[in-house]
């Protein structure tokens, strides 16, 4: 049995529609003072709270934004024209959201109860997806806490102190970016996670410097445990444990999420290590899979289970909230504003919190990977601009660095500052009141600047006040301009615990979908990463001394560029290998 075929009239509604609510919020901006700020305040003293949105402690301050009565009707209208609210029933129904792949989205099983009642269709018919997930979780839980307990150790006999997660993309980066956050200024983890992604041989003698390999456990993530980057990387992880304990040692001292137990089983890992997860998890969403069993060996499960428990808090506040009070709803409403209507080209996420440092890094595929398309679920060219270009620092480091052209560049770059109000009272040696006043105020003040901005009049007063000539003044005076009414949103939270990292996480992961659907594409296929994939297959074996080619398809050269071409020869001849 098989998903229903894919039918444009099933799931889009007709694109006229669409396009007439992308051109009224168009229409709304170009109106005289419509990308415009400051006046919205001057003229609605209640408006900070009118447009701030809340769950429990979770607050999302829109305010900053030229989005007024009229545009936010008009957004609404679009999601109306999109049928968001058809579109998120059928996400939780478990239909086949992911259209090209004819496949269920249900990244949200894994973080919910068992008895939860999420169904994902499969090749099979329905599968009880939450059901699944936590089964996998209850044998994961079991390896955890027996490696805690000292009863699952090295081939030595020694008990583990280190994990070496294994993984690209989203089997990277999510993991990263959640132990992170979870461990950074923290004495309490359970065991040090290393992480290896990139393939560059630097990069392994980083990640390994310093481990002893009898008291090291690997994880590798690789659904098909075929992606080249981390079979490489496995493979090294590998000689590397068998020259300093020997072959049999690889049992004692491997883990996978994969389901290719085939692959797996030939690599020397046990059966009793090895976790599955289903198609109906996309790559870049699977952290809270037994991809991400790296977290609870690092923070342990209780903290583990405390962020999937965020995550679900948000799924629920997504799934039953009405529109207009729901917050992906709203962030992702916010982004659809500064895309399609003021035309803005690139998003900053600002997280002032050390912890969060890769959380960028892990929106940059979230958002980008999903909603970086140029066709509609049809097949048609989308007539709109898509996914923004992500990126982002921690605050204060970006304040030194790329803020001057979020400030007075020619660009408006609309920024997300993301910030707790406490450090976390269980952390005394990082609670240092005065340094988070001042993250705080930074925070606080950006966001403020880049909307009231620096006229030309303010700063000629202010160097005249100071004794400036007038030459001095005429010179300077525009170079310190601000021109301001620029966008922001502000996300402010209790504190950054796992519970609330699961929620926030969670947040920005509904904003893409709510976002995807808005703009009528596929947010959970990623075929444009294939490309590159392959070509780098078939260039592989070019590379390739004659006498190291045993496995690889040699065969005679392919045809290519002149500049690839050229590139190769140059690359061998540098490397004496011509």
């Amino acid at each position: 049995m098989h998903p229903p075929a894919y039918t444009p009239a099933m799931t889009q509604p007709p694109p006229t529609a669409r396009h007439a609510a992308f051109a009224r919020l168009k229409a709304l901006a170009d109106r005289p003072d419509g990308r415009r700020i400051t006046p919205l305040f001057a003229a609605d003293p209640g408006r900070a709270a009118r447009f701030t949105a809340q769950l429990d402690d979770l607050s999302l301050d829109l305010s900053k934004t030229a989005i007024d009565e009229a545009a936010l009707d008009a957004l609404f209208a679009l999601a109306e024209a999109a049928d968001l609210d058809g579109f998120r029933r059928r996400l939780f129904a478990g239909d086949a959201i992911n259209q090209t792949e004819r496949r269920a989205v249900m990244h949200m099983a894994l973080r919910a109860p068992a008895d939860a009642g999420l169904r994902a269709m499969t090749a099979h018919g329905a599968e009880d997806a939450a059901a699944f997930a936590a089964a996998e979780r209850d044998r994961m839980r079991r390896l955890v806490d027996s490696v805690h307990a000292g009863d699952a150790r090295g081939a030595t006999g020694q008990r583990f102190t280190d994990v070496l997660a294994i993984g690209i993309g989203g089997s990277d980066l999510g993991p990263r970016v959640a132990t992170e956050a979870l461990t950074i200024g923290r004495r309490d983890q359970t065991l040090n996670a290393h992480f290896l992604s990139n393939v560059d041989g630097n990069a392994f003698l980083e990640a390994t410097r310093g481990l002893d390999p009898a008291r090291t456990l690997v994880v590798v993530a690789s659904k098909t445990f075929t992606t080249q980057e981390t079979s490489m990387n496995a493979a090294a992880a590998r000689a590397w444990i068998v020259t300093a304990l020997g072959e049999t040692a690889v049992a004692a001292h491997f883990a996978a999420a994969s389901t290719n137990r085939t692959a797996v089983a030939a690599f020397g890992i046990e059966p009793s290590r090895v976790f599955a997860f289903q198609d109906w998890v996309g790559g870049r969403y699977s952290l809270w899979s037994p991809v991400g069993l790296v977290i609870p060996l690092a923070v342990g499960w209780k903290k583990f289970q405390s962020m999937l428990d965020g995550a679900w808090a948000m799924d629920c506040h997504f799934r039953d909230a009405p529109l207009r009070q729901n917050l992906p709803v709203l962030l992702g409403l916010a982004g659809i504003w500064h895309t399609n209507a003021l035309g803005c080209a690139s998003h900053c996420i600002l997280a002032y919190d050390e912890r969060l440092r890769r959380l960028p890094a892990h929106l940059q595929q979230v958002e980008m990977e999903s909603n970086g398309k140029h066709v509609m679920l049809s097949g048609e060219p989308v007539g709109w601009d898509t996914c923004p270009a992500l990126f982002g620092e921690p605050g204060t480091n970006a304040q030194h660095s790329f803020m001057q052209l979020v400030h007075q560049g020619s660009r408006v770059v609309p920024v997300d500052f993301i910030l707790a109000a406490d450090p976390g009272p269980d952390r005394p040696e990082a609670h240092r009141p005065e340094a988070h006043r001042a993250l705080a105020a930074n925070a606080f003040a950006q966001a403020e600047a880049l909307m009231r901005g620096r006229p030309e009049a303010e700063i000629r007063a202010e160097m005249a006040a100071r004794g400036a000539s007038l030459a001095d003044i005429d010179a300077i005076a525009p170079h310190r301009v601000a021109a301001g009414e620029r966008p922001s949103t502000t996300i402010l939270f209790r504190a950054l615990d796992p519970f609330s990292l699961g929620r926030l996480i969670a947040l920005y992961e509904h904003k893409v979908a709510v976002q995807g659907c808005l703009w009528g594409i596929d947010s959970f296929d990623q075929w444009g990463v294939e490309l590159g994939k392959q070509l780098a297959g078939g260039i592989l074996p070019e590379l390739t001394p004659a006498a190291e080619r045993q496995g690889l398809s040699a065969g005679p050269r392919r045809e290519h560029d002149s500049s690839t071409t050229a590139l190769i020869d140059r690359f061998l001849s540098l490397r004496g290998e011509t």
